[in-house]
């Protein structure tokens, strides 16, 4: 190391609540599908029994309204991010192929393109031909499909995660409205049911915000904004259809 250089390690370890391509993909996979899902486990059945709460007094008919929503919520949920990302995955593995053939049949072009997308990123020509060649030797799928399609081979997206991950995390969102207003008494069911969601809803909020590295006032505020809104509406209708029918 020359006099005046700082030495620098080639290997540091990843900082403290930073993030990192590996397993990234994944992670966010995951965090879309369980926090997507329990915000509208949460929404969706709170907007059900409210809805119905607004309408009759019967425990049982409140009940059978959101249990009948639980069930549609979490398989809809479940199938809807399985046929969604099935076909990123899909379109993913079919990039993939596209890049394997092109680096059999025109290794000197690809080679080529990936150092021209590295001098784009602001390295020398030769620099950044030495970096293709070096990345192309290790690993040549990898370093192209990531330079180029910013896609990590061995962490494609997985359809029965997403879907599964909704489902469950739908059906868990989706129990805390269902079981605070049918198990809270009739004359404080509806404002118990309204505090309970609207603390989880604030909980989830700031739970996707910290994992997702984002702001953690504005996701609290977008998941409660959202769920009061809902809340309140079908609410209205339910009690607008009561006086209606009677």
């Amino acid at each position: 190391m020359s006099a005046g250089t700082p030495d620098v390690d080639l290997e540091p370890g990843p900082h403290e609540g930073e993030p990192h391509a590996g397993g990234l993909n994944s992670r966010l996979n995951w965090l879309r599908a369980g926090v997507l899902g329990a915000n509208d486990g949460i929404v969706s059945t709170a907007g059900i029994v409210m809805g119905v709460a607004g309408a009759t007094d019967d425990a049982s008919t409140i009940a059978i309204a959101g249990i009948a929503g639980l069930v549609a919520g979490a398989l809809s949920m479940a199938a809807g991010e399985y046929v969604s990302v099935s076909t990123q995955r899909d379109s993913e593995e079919a990039l993939l192929a596209t890049e394997r053939q092109e680096l059999v049949e025109e290794p000197e072009d690809e080679l080529a393109e990936l150092a021209g997308l590295y001098v784009e990123k602001g390295l020398s020509e030769q620099l950044a031909l030495q970096v293709a060649q070096e990345l192309t030797a290790h690993d040549a799928l990898g370093a192209h499909a990531e330079a180029e399609l910013g896609i990590d081979p061995d962490d494609l997206t997985n359809p029965w995660q997403a879907a599964w991950a909704s489902m469950l995390s739908f059906t868990l969102g989706a129990l805390l409205p269902l079981l605070t207003i049918t198990l809270s008494p009739p004359g404080a069911r509806i404002w118990v049911t309204a505090l309970s969601v609207v603390a989880a809803l604030a909980l989830t909020g700031w739970a996707s915000a910290r994992l997702g590295y984002g702001s953690t006032r504005a996701a609290v505020v977008r998941n409660v904004l959202g769920g009061a809104v809902a809340m309140a509406v079908t609410y209205g209708v339910g009690s607008a259809l009561d006086t209606q029918i009677s």
